[in-house]
């Protein structure tokens, strides 16, 4: 893995008209660009994690894996608005060194993948074999795909949806609402999302007490250990700005309708919803597929709800190799 910073002083204006004056990108790369710049695999992640995906999506990235680094030169780019490296509410601007804090603007999943294409032309990518991504890193490469469809080959979407769902902002704006709580809010904000990461038959299977108790449950203990663990890596102004632009994820904004606008993607794609997702369950998976041109859809039966994309990766695996790479 290599490890770099791509600083771009070009201004990035932003769907709400508020610009970033220049633009700092923490990104990693695994294996070598061939001479045609196009044995590509670009991966978007998702809402906390990093520029790392091999870290993050085990089993996916090295050599004889899916992500074979002996074939293919995977990027992944920390997002716009997170706090490992690219400007977002924590870094210095690189132009005035201002630290935004609570001040950073308002972005959206499009203003995402404007600092992705800023990233692939300084790469010089020729095209990209394979885009794909996972909740809102799917999102991510929703819009990337229409907004560039000869330049994206292959596609690849996993528990995401074309439009962020009224679920899914209710519990974004929980979230928000613990965050707004003081100190503790982003720990709290953490364990309101587990509840929509696992689910009822994960927590039964996990966390159940065997021995009678009034108290101190696992449940309990978990819940406060999860929300821990996230407020020791990551920040909670960056969680606002990027559940914000979670919620504004919709495909067909300004355009004659979503389906219409799914229908402009041109790369064959594989579709995978996750059976126990409650956070985005099948039937936006199945939307998806019934409306990108060119694309398959599979349902995994999992029990580990929405980080089933994260933990089912032989089956992930297998399914790509089958309906993406052969």
């Amino acid at each position: 893995m290599k490890e770099n910073i791509f600083i771009d002083n070009q201004p990035l204006l932003l769907e709400s008209g508020a610009i970033i004056p220049a633009l700092e990108i923490a990104y990693c790369t695994y294996g070598k660009l061939n001479e045609s710049r196009d044995n590509v695999i670009y991966v978007c992640h998702a809402l906390t994690a990093n520029a790392d995906v091999a870290d993050w999506w085990p089993n996916m990235v090295g050599e004889g894996l899916i992500f074979d680094t002996k074939k293919y030169f995977i990027v992944c780019a920390n997002i716009l608005g997170s706090c490992y490296g690219t400007t977002g509410p924590t870094s210095l601007n690189p132009i005035d060194n201002y630290p935004y804090g609570d001040k950073f603007p308002l972005i959206t999943i499009r203003d995402i993948v404007k600092s992705h294409q800023r990233l692939a032309a300084h790469l010089e990518l020729k095209s990209i074999y394979l885009l794909c991504g996972g909740s809102l890193g799917g999102q991510q490469a929703q819009e990337w795909a229409i907004n560039s469809p000869t330049f994206i080959k292959h596609l690849f979407l996993i528990a995401t949806n074309a439009k962020h769902s009224a679920w899914g902002i209710a519990f974004n704006e929980t979230q928000r609402m613990a965050l707004d709580c003081g100190p503790e809010g982003l720990a709290t904000a953490r364990a309101i999302a587990m509840l929509s990461y696992r689910n009822y038959t994960m927590y039964q299977r996990t966390q159940i007490d065997e021995e009678d108790k009034v108290e101190e449950f696992k449940a309990s203990s978990y819940q406060r250990y999860q929300g821990q663990k996230l407020v020791q890596r990551f920040d909670s102004n960056s969680y606002y700005t990027l559940s914000k632009a979670m919620d504004s994820h919709n495909v067909g904004r300004g355009k004659e309708s979503i389906a219409e606008a799914l229908k402009g993607i041109r790369a064959k794609t594989l579709v995978i919803g996750i059976s126990s997702d409650l956070l985005f369950p099948p039937n936006e998976q199945k939307f998806l597929a019934e409306n990108i041109p060119y694309s398959h859809l599979e349902i995994i039966d999992s029990d580990y709800g929405h980080d089933g994309f994260l933990i089912e990766t032989k089956t992930i695996s297998d399914l790509i190799n089958q309906y993406l790479f052969n």
